[in-house]
């Protein structure tokens, strides 16, 4: 059953999704309609440690959990201080 959504956006949004969504032969719903459903598919991820530039290359790499990048970020900080003395 399909029911209305009423969204409130920036004038400059709205027009973006119309010519994304028409440069890709999909209406401005379906473009919603699927990003929605990617919502709900998809599990919580661990990933509120990472800072934002970080939290968007997610995935990119073999899974690494937030004490590995922890470490990571530790060991980058202590060659920086050797580096740097």
């Amino acid at each position: 059953m399909n029911a209305k959504l009423t969204l409130r956006l920036d004038e400059h949004l709205i027009e973006a999704a119309k010519q994304h969504a028409a440069r890709n032969g999909q209406s401005v719903s379906r473009l919603v309609a699927d990003y929605f459903s990617s919502l709900a598919a998809s599990p919580v991820k661990s990933e509120e440690c990472l800072a934002p530039r970080v939290r968007s290359l997610f995935g990119i790499l073999k899974k690494a959990s937030c004490a590995d990048a922890n470490e990571a970020i530790a060991d980058y900080r202590r060659h920086l201080e050797k580096k740097y003395r």
